[in-house]
Formats: C-alpha cells, sequence, structure tokens
C-alpha cells in the first residue's frame, strides 16, 4: 500500500509546490507593475527589496530570481526560449525549480523545472510547459 501511496502524495506535494510558485510570480509581477505605476520616471525597480513585500522565496526555499532588463543589461543574461528569443523585454522573473538550478535558455535539462514569467507577463507557468 505504502509503495502506491508515497509517490502519489510525492506528487500531489510537488504539484501544490509549483502552484504556490504560480502564484507567488503572479502576484510579484502585479506588485512589479504597481511599482512601475506609481514610480515618477516609469521604472522597475533595481531588486525585488524594494517592493517592500518581505523576502522572496520560492516553496523550495530559493530565492526567486529578478532581471530588470529596461535597464540596458547585457542581452546574454536574459532568459531565452528553444529558439533563443529572449522571453521579456522588460524584466526576467522566475523560480529554479525543485532542483534550484537553471539556465538561460529553457532547453537546458536545468531549466526544464523552472516556473517562469515569459511574454511579458502573458504566460506564467512552467519551462517545460512552456
Amino acid at each position: 500500500m505504502a509503495a502506491i501511496a508515497l509517490p502519489a502524495y510525492t506528487g500531489a506535494v510537488e504539484k501544490a509546490r509549483i502552484g504556490v510558485a504560480i502564484g507567488d510570480l503572479a502576484r510579484i509581477d502585479g506588485a512589479l507593475e504597481r511599482y512601475r505605476s506609481n514610480s515618477a520616471l516609469s521604472a522597475l525597480p533595481a531588486n525585488l527589496g524594494e517592493l517592500g513585500m518581505g523576502e522572496f522565496n520560492d516553496p523550495w526555499g530559493k530565492p526567486y530570481q529578478y532581471l530588470n532588463i529596461e535597464v540596458g543589461v547585457n542581452k546574454g543574461m536574459v532568459r531565452k526560449d528553444r529558439n533563443l528569443v529572449p522571453l521579456n523585454t522588460d524584466y526576467d522573473l522566475y523560480s529554479m525549480g525543485k532542483d534550484g538550478d537553471s539556465k538561460k535558455p529553457l532547453t537546458a535539462a536545468a531549466s526544464r523545472d523552472d516556473i517562469l514569467r515569459a511574454g511579458n507577463g502573458g504566460y506564467i507557468g512552467s519551462a517545460e510547459d512552456f
């Protein structure tokens, strides 16, 4: 019985963590957009700490990753899809997922479990499903 129940339980816990990460990213995304709309320069913050919302750790205990692309960062630092096209033009926001590891292109094995924002907020979900 335990041989059947344990994998099912583990899978359910992992799905719940993914759901929490998606919800967190949507909440952070909304806070970033509010910050931008309230900024005199319509600018994004340099880091998530400027939002004043406390700690930003994903369900696996790792910090959410944020990169403000609008400030002119090196394009090699942005996340890319399977065609090596940047996922966003404003900012990257993602969780490194269960393995706590990530690479810039989504095709990398380390990136497959990431939970991310893409299409300038048009998609928030699993890298694997993007």
